[in-house]
């Protein structure tokens, strides 16, 4: 097993190999200056420093884990992303508390009386 990552300091230190090689994990760097060789990462990465860990001082690690935590569920079910028709990754869904109102909701173009479908 393998995890592929750039150079940046916090994947070649020391403490961070020692426990990959005690899971079994070998590391496989991209080449330096190279950050087309792992595009959706340096993307997402780019994204969460300059959205989010850029304007953020943390000074504790539960302060750290709620924000980014927070940060995280936006950016995969509420903010758009371009390369999906600017639909999120996985959007939040709600079901009516009515079971029965989901077929109108679930198929549109159905015709429906309260929440019931109607045969033709």
């Amino acid at each position: 097993m393998f995890i592929r990552s750039d150079n940046g300091p916090e994947f070649v230190a020391g403490v961070l190999r020692e426990w990959f090689a005690r899971l079994g994990v070998k590391t496989l760097f991209i080449t330096p200056g190279s950050p087309w060789e792992n595009g959706y990462c340096e993307s997402f990465n780019g994204r969460l420093r300059d959205e989010l860990l850029n304007g953020e001082l943390f000074y504790s690690l539960r302060e750290a884990q709620v924000v980014i935590e927070n940060w995280r569920r936006e950016y995969n079910t509420i903010r758009p992303h371009s390369s999906l028709h600017y639909r999120p990754p996985t959007p939040e869904t709600m079901m009516p508390a009515d079971p029965a109102c989901a077929v109108g909701w679930l198929w549109p173009d159905r015709p429906t009386l309260g929440g019931l479908e109607m045969v033709t």
